[in-house]
């Protein structure tokens, strides 16, 4: 558009020359007109003699144009080097009340000029004999040069500023007050200066779109207003674009948290009184009848309910699962006789308000197990008793699913366990067949770095109800053991640790969609802080904000949920396709890091198959799995000393430590160890088993 055609370094209107005539002022025509009057090229207008300028369109009459013959007359003449571009007289071919206002400038300048008039009829000036003019010591006149604007702006000035405000934003630092009036699209406002400077000026700054104004008129202002409200529109909506990156990447140890009153009440010295007790072991150990048998005595489960159970579980050939169908509760499960995914239950103990976590112990739902089991604070390793079955759940020479599951707890931070040798019955509760046990799991679970003073050994039988809630009545156990029950066992141990004084920290562990309510809920342990109704939470990695809108706790509705208890949230203002397993929800201010890429330092397990450069894995991190590669082996670590003892090894093989680098291909919710525990300890896996644990060391790079 052909804007500011007095002195401004718009080269739109010199697309038709060439390089020699730019940076000079367009020629216009100047068709002849009547006596004592001159004629307009571009509106074509007649105006009186005496006007400088065209009182229609403003446009200076060119003096050049007068020529004084020999006689002394005046001829008025059409210059024969007439350049006025077509996209000019386009323009300026508008409706008498569509005409913009005219310019202004001071006598002074057109006499100099009409000094300087060639013997062509046009005038030729440089920006720099305007300045030598502007500036000149002999110029006593105050001039003023108002720039030509329209009246409104066209269309294509509201997109071009809009867009060129738009590119100019990710340039300027948005916490830069000094750079705010580029920020919001504005022109910067520029001293005139020769040409040499000018350009000098505007590739400093990098903006093309810096302009030359001399004064601001009140018709500039409110030329320069529409664009400036787009501007203003388009810079609102990038940054809601940016805003979840923006979330995501501030630092979250450089904000000060203060826990509110409200979460700090009722709690004496940050201890909660609920236990979650995660229960694994190998596959067909017992674990699910034995939970399903405490909870039956404990009151948990009806009689209706169990009388239910029984039948079904006849009518199948299943007789001896009743109990275990109280914990297994789908059609899948029950009919393949095994647990498949982490099933809930709770019960009040002397102690504690217990939340029961059954995992499976099959080798192919292993990562359900950690998935699950990660919210553990204590644990119950139930070990088959019987001939054949503990060795196998010790491997032999390979890795079952005791000693993988022992590992596994061991690297999910928890100290407390419970050994739990079920089916005593079938060996008759034989004390020899238990010390063989205890002896063999006993030297394996202090490889894993468990205390011997932390491990609880109970001898028991799930089916006969024998040393589950009350002493053994088996006078074949009762004889050798007089120790706690089960029941005695786990009020035993130590109240775990609660911090509601740190931000809000709920890894999700599962989401629940309700397409007729139109609600998301997701489900897992409050990690740090504390939550309530109606308060903002931010999901992870999506970065969206959310309400919550109500908190279940033990399937009973609470307003006000703290560290440590395992809960289902109700979420509001938020598309369920941006919750997922393996988020988390954080405190808006405070959000976890996003990484694609982390150096950890890792313990390899028992393997067959070396760790290489290269190797693919599958890396679980809390509730979140993505599938990761090896980039590097950086070190191999002394595991009495953890020094290095070795740089860059080639491969790495069973029971080494090591810092390696993964490069993940998607992004998870992680956190340094050494910042937060809960987000990080990492496992890879690999062809279904559990190859090496480890935590992160670093995070290497930041997923968007």
């Amino acid at each position: 558009m052909l804007r500011k055609l007095n002195y401004e370094l718009d080269y739109d209107i010199y697309d038709e020359y060439d390089d020699a005539s730019v940076g000079k002022l367009p020629l216009l025509d100047k068709p002849t007109g009547k006596p004592g009057f001159w004629h307009c090229s571009i509106c074509t207008n007649n105006n009186d003699e005496s006007l400088l300028s065209c009182d229609t369109c403003g446009v200076f009459r060119d003096s050049t144009g007068i020529i004084d013959n020999d006689s002394g007359e005046k001829v008025y003449g059409k210059s024969k080097d007439s350049r006025a571009s077509v996209m000019a007289r386009s323009l300026f071919a508008l409706s008498p009340h569509q005409m913009p206002k005219p310019a202004v400038i001071s006598d002074i300048f057109l006499a100099k000029e009409a000094v300087k008039s060639h013997e062509k009829g046009c005038i030729e000036a440089y920006f720099n004999d305007l300045q030598k003019t502007f500036t000149s010591p002999h110029c006593n006149h105050s001039i003023n040069i108002a720039p030509f604007k329209f009246d409104t702006p066209s269309p294509d000035d509201i997109v071009s500023s809009g867009k060129n405000a738009a590119r100019n934003f990710p340039k300027v630092p948005l916490g830069s007050t000094k750079a705010s009036s580029n920020i919001t699209g504005k022109k910067e406002i520029v001293n005139l200066l020769p040409v040499n400077e000018v350009s000098n000026s505007s590739s400093a700054s990098s903006s093309k779109d810096n302009h030359i104004d001399v004064s601001e008129s009140s018709n500039s202002r409110d030329y320069e207003d529409a664009p400036q409200i787009i501007a203003d529109d388009l810079h609102r909506l990038k940054l809601d674009k940016n805003s979840k990156d923006n979330r995501s990447k501030k630092a979250s140890r450089n904000v000060q948290y203060k826990p509110e009153k409200w979460m700090l009440s009722d709690q004496e010295q940050g201890i909660s009184s609920q236990l979650n007790l995660a229960v694994v072991g190998h596959v067909d150990s017992g674990k699910s009848t034995l939970c399903g048998r405490l909870l039956h005595l404990l009151g948990r489960i009806s009689k209706k309910q169990m009388h239910k159970n029984e039948k079904e579980a006849k009518e199948k050939g299943k007789g001896s699962f009743a109990y275990a169908w109280a914990m297994d509760e789908s059609a899948e499960e029950r009919q393949r006789g095994i647990t498949m995914t982490v099933a809930v239950a709770y019960f009040d103990s002397k102690k504690f308000r217990v939340v029961l976590l059954d995992s499976p112990g099959h080798k192919d739902f292993v990562p359900n197990m950690i998935s699950g089991a990660t919210q553990a604070d204590a644990a119950v390793l139930v070990v088959d008793a019987s001939v054949g079955s503990f060795e196998a759940g010790m491997g032999g020479n390979s890795v079952g699913q005791t000693k993988e599951h022992a590992q596994l707890i061991r690297s999910f931070g928890v100290e407390q366990i419970i050994v739990a040798v079920n089916k005593m019955d079938l060996v008759e509760f034989s004390k020899e067949r238990f010390d063989f046990i205890k002896l063999q799991l006993g030297l394996f679970l202090c490889s894993c770095k468990f205390k011997e003073s932390s491990v609880a050994w109970i001898p028991l039988s799930a089916m006969e109800n024998q040393n589950l809630v009350t002493t053994a009545s088996d006078v074949r156990l009762s004889s050798w053991y007089q120790g706690f029950c089960l029941l005695d066992a786990i009020d035993s141990l130590k109240p775990p640790q609660r911090d509601v004084s740190k931000p809000l920290l709920l890894p999700i562990c599962d989401v629940v969609i309700s397409h007729f309510v139109g609600q998301v809920a997701v489900c897992g342990k409050l990690e740090f802080g504390a939550l309530r109704a109606s308060s903002k939470v931010l999901v992870m990695p999506s970065g969206d904000l959310a309400t919550v809108q109500t908190i279940q706790r033990d399937y009973c509705p609470c307003t006000i949920a703290k560290a440590g208890d395992n809960v289902a949230v109700s979420l509001q203002g938020i598309d369920a396709g941006h919750v997922m397993p393996g988020g988390v929800l954080c405190h808006p201010d405070l959000p976890v890091t996003v990484a694609s890429s982390l150096e950890l330092k890792i313990l390899v397990l028992d393997i067959v198959t070396p760790i290489l450069v290269g190797s693919q894995v599958e890396i679980h991190i809390h509730h979140a799995k993505e599938a990761a590669r090896v980039t590097k082996i950086l070190s191999l670590l002394d595991q009495k000393s953890g020094k290095v003892s070795r740089n860059a090894p080639r491969i790495l093989t069973a029971r080494q430590s090591a810092i390696i680098e993964v490069a993940l291909d998607g992004t998870v919710c992680v956190e340094e160890f050494s910042v937060c525990r809960a987000l990080g300890r990492a496992f890879l896996r690999a062809s279904g088993s559990t190859i090496a644990v480890g935590i992160v060391t670093r995070v290497l790079e930041q997923g968007s």
